[in-house]
């Protein structure tokens, strides 16, 4: 690891076979903890390569548990994290209102890192009990339309490596690698990115490797639709920049999609803006990342189709159902 260390300390990068081998390495406990943190901290140091992207997503992918739930045709709406903005899981509940409409979805998600509560945080609040084979994710998958993948259970590497995430508290690489590793490998996801130079080396990677994809980026920070700024998104067929008014909503304020200051707070927010009760910004910000997931399949028709679907499945109390089946299964 020293020289590995050293080689990267001096400003180069790892080739996409050097960043697969290290990976693997450190998911079999070859090095220190020491060691291993000073490997990370590089990379918050400077932005990930695509090569060094593409290794690490090929180490995680192969070191995964499989997971075949019969279909791809899955939606998963996924972000880095490590945005810093504390908002709540917006796009946990986008994933209860897009299987509401009748949309299958394989969500992955993690405990959060840099913020009070990721989305294995509130669906551990609310009473979820994580699944960890293919078998139990599909029957959930089945009967609520939503299976969660937590991710520690299906990638040993991610579990080796958790306790040094935590005491850093801060983003790392493994962030921008969890929306590229989940084992169901949904055709559609939508994938929430931080800034604008990951979101360009994500648009490289995809173009390689799939036929359909969707990044999204607040130009202000966040990594989903947030509604306070505009939002890029990028896909197979280019980049083009959304208003609030162009999903047909307000701008909001910052502080109307806060997330609470601790786990208990932000399942109290999810569980009641699922049942209905959240504010016009807070349903806002859902039904637009729910209707742009949606859209994003191909499957549904416009953007304006896809945020009544949307609505419906919100306020008619289907998405709700959707998480009762989840925790009650």
């Amino acid at each position: 690891m020293k020289n590995i260390l050293q080689y990267l300390f001096d400003h180069h990068v790892l080739s996409r076979a050097e960043a697969k081998t290290i990976l693997m390495e450190i998911a079999q406990n070859k090095f220190n903890d020491t060691e291993v943190t000073a490997f990370i901290s590089v990379f918050l140091m400077r932005n990930i390569s695509l090569s060094e992207l593409e290794g690490f997503q090929e180490a995680l992918l192969q070191l995964a548990i499989p997971v075949d739930l019969g279909t791809r045709d899955l939606v998963d709406i996924v972000g880095t994290g490590g945005d810093g903005k504390n908002t709540f899981n917006i796009s946990t509940l986008a994933s209860f209102i897009v299987a509401g409409a009748g949309q299958k979805v394989a969500k992955h998600g993690n405990y959060g890192v840099s913020s009070t509560s990721g989305s294995s945080n509130v669906l551990e609040q609310l009473g979820y009990v994580f699944k960890n084979n293919q078998e139990d994710l599909k029957k959930d998958l089945d009967l609520a339309n939503i299976c969660f993948i937590h991710a520690p259970l299906f990638h040993p590497a991610l579990k080796t490596v958790a306790p040094l995430r935590k005491n850093l508290g801060l983003r790392t690489f493994f962030n921008i690698l969890g929306p590229l590793v989940n084992p169901a490998r949904p055709d559609f996801s939508m994938i929430g990115v931080y800034n604008s130079e990951i979101a360009r080396i994500y648009q490289y990677l995809l173009q390689k490797q799939k036929e359909k994809f969707m990044l999204v980026h607040a130009l202000d920070g966040y990594d989903e639709i947030s509604l306070t700024e505009d939002t890029k998104i990028f896909s197979e067929q280019g980049e083009e920049i959304y208003t609030a008014e162009d999903l047909q909503f307000k701008t909001i304020e910052a502080e109307a999609i806060f997330g609470g200051e601790t786990k208990e707070a932000a399942a109290e927010i999810f569980k009641q803006i699922l049942l209905g009760r959240g504010s016009e910004e807070q349903n806002a910000v859902v039904l637009a990342n729910a209707a742009m997931a949606l859209k994003n399949t191909g499957k549904y028709g416009s953007y304006s189709h896809c945020l009544e679907l949307a609505k419906e499945s919100l306020f008619s109390g289907k998405a709700n159902q959707c998480l009762e089946l989840l925790v009650n299964n």
